[in-house]
C-alpha cells in the first residue's frame, strides 16, 4: 500500500495542494488588488460533473490564464457567485484539476516545473519547437495522457496552441472531443495580455479590468459531427471567429445570432439536461 495517495502522473496529492495553496496566495492579488477580475458562470462550474470534463478558453498568457481559472473554479466550488475573495477556497482546492501545456514551455526552468506538479499535462506540440515551425507526428502517449487527466477530473485547453490572436483552431482539440466525448465549457478571457507580460509572471500595467466569462456546456452530437464543424464551433464558442474581427452591421449581428442559435453553438441548459 502507497504511504501517500498519488493522482494518475503520480503526484502526491499533499505537495500539490500546499503547492496550489501557495502559489494561489501568491497569486490571488493579481486579480483582486492590482487588477480587477469580472467573473460570469460560477452557477456553470457548481453543476458541472465530477469527471470528465474539457474547458476550451482562448489564450493571452503562459500562467496567468491558467492560475485565474484555478481560483475562479475553486471559490464557485465553494459558494462565491462570481467573485475570488477570501482565499481560504484554496484551503481544500480540487486537486484534479489539469492544463495541457506544451512540454517544452514546462520544462524551461525550475518555476514552470513547480507549476507542472499543480497540473499540467505536458504535450509535445506537432507544429512548433524551440521558436521554429516543424511538422511530426502526434504522439500517441499524449493522448492517452490527456484522456487519462478526464477519466480522473477536469482539463483546460486552449485551442489555438498560441497566445496570439485568432489564429486557427488546432484540429486536435476536435479529435480528443469525439475521442473521449466530454462535457466541453468554452470560456472567453480578455484583459490577461494587457495587464501581465507574455509569461503571465510579471505585472505590465495596474488597473486594467479582466474578464472571464464561462458558457453553458456544448450539445454535440460526438458521433455524426465532423471535426470540420466542431472546430468551427469552437472559433464561434471562444470568439476567436475571423467574424470577430470586424465590426458587423446590425442584419449581420441578427444573422449570426440565428446561425449560432440553430446550430446550438452555445450549448443547453446543463441543469434541465441532468434532471
Amino acid at each position: 500500500m502507497p504511504l501517500f495517495k498519488r493522482n494518475p502522473f503520480g503526484h502526491i496529492l499533499w505537495i500539490k495542494k500546499w503547492l496550489i495553496r501557495i502559489l494561489g496566495l501568491i497569486s490571488h492579488g493579481r486579480y483582486r488588488r492590482f487588477n480587477e477580475l469580472q467573473i460570469e458562470g460560477s452557477d456553470v462550474i457548481r453543476n458541472l460533473p465530477e469527471q470528465n470534463v474539457l474547458f476550451i478558453s482562448n489564450h493571452q498568457t503562459y500562467f496567468a490564464d491558467v492560475f485565474a481559472m484555478f481560483h475562479v473554479f475553486n471559490a464557485a466550488l465553494k459558494g462565491r457567485d462570481d467573485n475570488i475573495k477570501n482565499v481560504g477556497y484554496l484551503w481544500n482546492p480540487k486537486l484534479n484539476i489539469y492544463y495541457i501545456a506544451a512540454g517544452e514551455t514546462m520544462r524551461s526552468g525550475l518555476l514552470p516545473r513547480i507549476f507542472a506538479y499543480t497540473g499540467s499535462v505536458s504535450i509535445e506540440r506537432t507544429w512548433r519547437s524551440a521558436g521554429k515551425n516543424v511538422n511530426r507526428q502526434v504522439k500517441m502517449s499524449d493522448i492517452s495522457n490527456i484522456g487519462k487527466a478526464l477519466n480522473d477530473g477536469w482539463v483546460i485547453t486552449f485551442p489555438q496552441g498560441t497566445t496570439t490572436p485568432f489564429k486557427p483552431i488546432r484540429r486536435g482539440t476536435a479529435h480528443i472531443i469525439k475521442t473521449y466525448k466530454p462535457v466541453v465549457v468554452p470560456i472567453v478571457i480578455d484583459g490577461f495580455r494587457r495587464s501581465f507580460d507574455k509569461k503571465g509572471l510579471m505585472i505590465k500595467k495596474r488597473n486594467v479590468l479582466q474578464s472571464m466569462v464561462i458558457k453553458e456546456p456544448l450539445e454535440i452530437d460526438y458521433e455524426n459531427e465532423s471535426i470540420e464543424s466542431i472546430v468551427e464551433r469552437i472559433e464561434y464558442a471562444i470568439e476567436q471567429h475571423q467574424s470577430f474581427l470586424k465590426v458587423l452591421t446590425p442584419e449581420q449581428l441578427k444573422a449570426q445570432e440565428e446561425f449560432i442559435e440553430s446550430r446550438s453553438f452555445w450549448g443547453v441548459d446543463h441543469k434541465k439536461k441532468k434532471e
